[in-house]
């Protein structure tokens, strides 16, 4: 059986290996995952998961159970030597080695694009992972279990101050969500008041989430102004050395929450790949997701999702390639698994083609902002259609059924507001008060009878013998 190695388990190399379970008959091919992870996120989610909507385990999708085909593996793939068909796969635990395959499917999907802008790298937390949502949720909670027990002044402010870097969907998402989290919160906290509260977004543009139109965007920032958040415009941040927050504009403030959502780039894995890179660092591919250079189609090469540069035959792409989202490699992973079948049957593939749907934002329990074309919806009937559109959109009825009863407990109980951050360090507790073996007392040094008597003569202080290896001769 040919051998179809993925690599990556994110959207697009997940629902390629689902779909290819389902069409391809049996032995007709072998199919083998690599991520380090054993599960996928359904990364729109993460904004809910970080304002204690979701929880977390439920956005996201195990390999393992919904793969029941194929064979995964748990590392990372560091190296692809196409020319040899091999990659050199870095194992979670063990040594690297050696892996053969016969087609390769390459969606090793995106990470967060940062500048060296000082302090970023040690203040600031990314939104691509579960585990920076729930990091956000927590430090949220312990900021204002903490401020709660201090006195107005710049410690508590720097508690209660947040900041998020960059105002595209994502941006505006875990900043809104955050506000509406904060709001939910002083109710539980009579010892702050919304003043205590203070919310910053900081866009180098002159205006938010280019995907919706300038009457949308304007809304939103309204409506979060009205909730107390405020959004800095062609404003960039010079500076969050120590968590001091410097802006272009000369502004400055603290803050103990640092989101960054300012862009994604390719893997930095395909960095070691003899495959072609575009001048951005993303995979060549054609539109029917087939990996090509400068003399046409790369044998036995495909790729989709955030890490390759598939042309958008609508038109609407940003430089004529598909945008980085969910929506995008959630359908190429399906449409690459289709070419793929195609291709080892001997049929024609197609290409890629998916004009934009519209798009959608939870901004916060119920509020919403929708754009499709030149139709702009906004506030409690956008958040349902936004709820809606991700609940069906979470792949498998089971993961649906666990989202979906997530929020309807929520309507009736609230949202959960117990700060897990003590989970960083969870054997804290047990080593605290662990009982260890007493030290050993130090061991008496035994003298030679010659050696003894030796020294048995020479007076030491007040005319005492002088002690020998820790003991006072007897002699």
């Amino acid at each position: 059986m040919p051998k179809i190695l993925i690599v990556g388990g994110g959207y697009a190399g997940f629902y390629t290996a689902w779909k290819l379970e389902k069409w391809l008959r049996s032995g007709e091919a072998d199919v083998t995952v690599v991520d380090p992870l054993p599960y996928m996120t359904y990364q729109p989610f993460l904004p809910e998961i970080a304002s204690g909507s979701i929880e977390p385990r439920h956005a996201v999708v195990s390999l393992r159970r919904h793969l029941k085909k194929t064979t995964i593996i748990a590392g990372k793939v560091e190296k692809i030597t196409h020319a040899e068909k091999m990659v050199t796969i870095h194992p979670n635990i063990g040594e690297d080695y050696d892996l053969e395959y016969d087609i390769i499917v390459v969606t090793a999907g995106s990470v967060s694009r940062t500048f060296p802008i000082p302090g970023v790298a040690d203040e600031a937390i990314g939104l691509k992972t579960i585990e920076e949502a729930v990091a956000i949720r927590d430090r949220i909670l312990t900021n204002f279990d903490k401020a709660s027990q201090l006195p107005e002044g710049p410690e508590r402010d720097r508690l209660l101050t947040f900041v998020v870097v960059g105002g595209g969907f994502a941006g505006i998402e875990i900043f809104a969500e955050m506000r509406s989290f904060a709001s939910a919160l002083l109710d539980s906290y009579p010892e702050l008041a919304f003043e205590d509260t203070h919310f910053h977004l900081i866009e180098a543009m002159g205006r938010i989430m280019p995907e919706v139109s300038l009457k949308t965007a304007g809304w939103v920032i309204k409506n979060l102004a009205e909730r107390g958040a405020q959004i800095h415009l062609d404003t960039q941040l010079k500076s969050a050395v120590g968590g001091v927050v410097e802006l272009s504009t000369g502004e400055s403030f603290e803050s103990d929450t640092i989101v960054w959502t300012a862009g994604v780039m390719a893997s930095p894995m395909l960095k070691n790949t003899d495959l072609p890179i575009e001048e951005r660092g993303r995979l060549r591919v054609q539109a029917d997701l087939r990996v090509i250079n400068d003399d046409g189609i790369v044998a036995d090469a495909w790729g989709a999702g955030d890490v390759a540069a598939v042309p958008d035959l609508t038109g609407g792409g940003v430089g004529g390639f598909c945008v980085p989202n969910a929506q995008h490699a959630v359908r190429q992973g399906k449409q690459l698994a289709k070419n793929l079948v195609s291709e080892l049957r001997g049929e024609d593939v197609k290409d890629y083609f998916h004009k934009n749907a519209g798009a959608v934002a939870g901004l916060g329990i119920g509020v919403g902002a929708f754009q499709s074309g030149k139709i702009g919806i906004t506030g409690f009937p956008a958040w349902v259609m936004h709820r809606g559109y991700h609940g069906l959109a979470m792949p498998s009825w089971e993961r649906k059924i666990r989202v979906i009863g997530n929020w309807a407990f929520n309507v009736v109980l609230g949202r959960d507001i117990a700060s897990l951050e003590a989970r960083v360090h969870p054997r804290a507790a047990f080593e605290e008060f662990a009982s260890r073996p007493r030290p050993a007392a130090p061991a008496a040094v035994s003298v030679a009878p010659a050696a003894a008597a030796a020294g048995a003569g020479t007076p030491g202080p007040a005319g005492a013998p002088v002690p020998v290896g820790g003991a006072v001769s007897k002699e």
